[in-house]
């Protein structure tokens, strides 16, 4: 008897938790190709520079709007042979998660989930300016979200201590 009330407490706990994807949209595009023709005249070596970032915003009670934004610039030597930048949104339902789990959530799951849209994306966008076809390596959000909080918790370690010396 008492295995059942567990059982049926831990069931219930795991159902107040809700994570659903309810919608993923490309919120911005832009491809910029510089040079113009003059790119195609010179030789293919190119310096990839790829920048991410992700903005979330709460959209209703449990409603939570995730963006990324990845910026691909391509170099040849110091040209810019042209610039990508995607901004992959999508809607989410959360529910359950509050504080730091409902932060990793945001941070981790759902630029996850949405990294193979906008991957797809440059990479159709870029062989439609008719270069090269440009896949992108897989990122670790975990543990991008584990390096920024351990560097969050140092900044406030030394400014606490900054202000214990003063």
């Amino acid at each position: 008897m008492a295995e059942e009330l567990n059982g049926a407490a831990a069931s219930t706990e795991a159902q107040q938790v809700q994570f659903a994807m309810q919608r993923i949209y490309l919120k911005d595009l832009s491809f910029e190709t510089p040079m113009g023709a003059e790119v195609f005249k010179k030789q293919w070596k190119p310096q990839v520079n790829q920048e991410l970032n992700t903005k979330t915003a709460k959209i209703d009670e449990d409603l939570y709007e995730v963006a990324l934004t990845l910026t691909i610039t391509v170099k040849i030597e110091d040209d810019t042979a042209f610039l990508v930048e995607v901004q992959q949104a999508g809607l989410f339902g959360i529910k359950g998660l509050e504080g730091a789990q409902l932060a990793q959530a945001l941070n981790t799951a759902c630029p996850t989930i949405l990294f193979p849209y906008a991957r797809e994306v440059v990479d159709n966008v870029v062989t439609k300016g008719s270069f090269p076809a440009l896949m992108l390596p897989p990122i670790n959000f975990d543990a991008l979200f584990a390096a920024a909080m351990q560097q969050a918790q140092q900044q406030a370690a030394a400014q606490s201590a900054e202000k214990t010396d003063a």
